[in-house]
């Protein structure tokens, strides 16, 4: 499982020219999933999303959890975190999961982080359109492995 997290001052997804999910401060993630990906595997990254200090304290250090500050997430699913790009230049998807299962992790990976924070989501297989206003920037790759 992949996670990119990056710190959002405000972010939507549209799909059809209509937003579908929306957050004001908190994380956009996009997650990927290959095979072998389990619920134990889900359940830890969720624990090390919902805890990761990548919030401003009072002095201005990231020190504080998305949970501290009462951000929002916006769940984008993004198999092309899989891309294998060593021949060629033509990205190959063989590492990611097939979409009949990858939609169910997806799902349980959803439902995981609602159990902890307010979250909002894109469509999972749509052509969606992702709008993120990155703060900081903060971007930080994640990787059950």
């Amino acid at each position: 499982m992949r996670v990119i997290v990056q710190r959002s001052k405000n972010s939507s997804v549209k799909v059809d020219n209509k937003i579908v999910g929306s957050i004001n401060s908190g994380m956009v993630i996009l997650v990927g999933f290959t095979e072998g990906d389990t619920e134990e595997i889900i359940e830890k990254m969720v624990k090390k999303i919902v805890n990761l200090r990548i919030f401003d304290d009072d002095n201005g250090i990231m020190n504080k959890s998305i949970l501290e500050v009462g951000g929002s997430i916006l769940s984008i699913s993004q198999f092309t975190l899989y891309a294998n790009t060593k021949k060629g230049n033509r990205p190959s998807y063989i590492e990611a999961l097939n979409s009949e299962v990858a939609i169910k992790l997806y799902n349980l990976f959803n439902e995981k982080l609602r159990e902890h924070i307010n979250v909002s989501t894109g469509i999972f297989g749509a052509d969606m359109e992702v709008n993120i206003i990155n703060d900081g920037p903060i971007t930080i790759a994640l990787d059950s492995n």
